[in-house]
């Protein structure tokens, strides 16, 4: 299994950015994949998910109405588009999933978002 992401970068305030995680080793449109974000010195916290079938998503409070993660089955990819980015957006961001009980992490990219 592996996850690999990218997209990440500087962007000012108010400013979009949108993540990919690139998937293989599994068969993808069976499994829900999760975006996740760590900024320093803080816990790893969940950003968002999305199920298998349907497309149905789910995500964090703080994110909500900003963020959204789509995912392409053909392409075994899942976005992450963000919208209205905030300083306090500034993380580095994993793509998640869990597969036979096993967790599993892209390396994680970098977001800053600053003037």
């Amino acid at each position: 299994v592996q996850l690999v992401e990218s997209g990440g970068g500087l962007v000012q305030p108010g400013g979009s950015l949108r993540l990919s995680c690139e998937a293989s080793g599994f068969t993808f449109s069976r499994y829900a994949m999760s975006w996740y974000r760590q900024a320093p010195g803080a816990e790893r916290e969940l950003v968002g998910l999305i199920f298998n079938f349907g497309g149905t998503s789910n995500y964090a409070n703080s994110v909500k109405g900003r963020f959204t993660i789509s995912r392409d089955n053909a392409k075994n990819t899942v976005y992450l588009q963000m919208n209205s980015l905030k300083p306090e957006d500034t993380a580095v961001y994993y793509c998640y999933a869990k597969i036979a009980l096993k967790d599993y992490w892209g390396q994680g990219t970098q977001v800053t978002v600053s003037s």
